[in-house]
């Protein structure tokens, strides 16, 4: 089973510092048969200064759909109120470590974990992983 995941990062190297929903870009990967592939990058939607959607709000998530869509899972180093909102899309990856070639590393070491709660749907939580 092939998995899409996105690691927000600022630079294309890093995980971003902050919420994972704040990055500039999303690196996507797709995971198959013990390997990942890059597939593109995505960059965020930038606010114009007038736009006030509250991080977390319905709005806000509304606002990021096509930037999530088709997503199987996030992993960034931190998230914010709006975790409700993406469980609901996708599974959220919590990870301690700086780059996304780390990052991957231990995704990969995870993929029954990360498709098992893909696969619930209803009351989905996030994941830790740690290296």
């Amino acid at each position: 089973m092939e998995l899409l995941i996105a690691f927000s990062t600022d630079d294309g190297e890093n995980l971003n510092n902050g919420h994972a929903g704040d990055a500039k870009y999303f690196y996507l990967y797709n995971f198959f048969d013990n390997k990942e592939e890059f597939v593109e990058q995505r960059m965020n939607i930038e606010l114009r200064r007038d736009q006030s959607l509250k991080p977390g709000s319905p709005e806000m998530a509304k606002a990021r759909a096509a930037v999530f869509k088709n997503l199987d899972a996030l992993v960034g180093k931190e998230f914010g109120p709006g975790l409700p909102n993406l469980l609901k899309q996708f599974v959220c990856v919590l990870i301690r470590v700086d780059t996304i070639s780390k990052a991957i590393e231990v995704v990969r070491n995870n993929l029954d974990r990360i498709r098992e709660e893909k696969e619930k749907k209803e009351g989905r939580k996030h994941i830790v992983l740690r290296p």
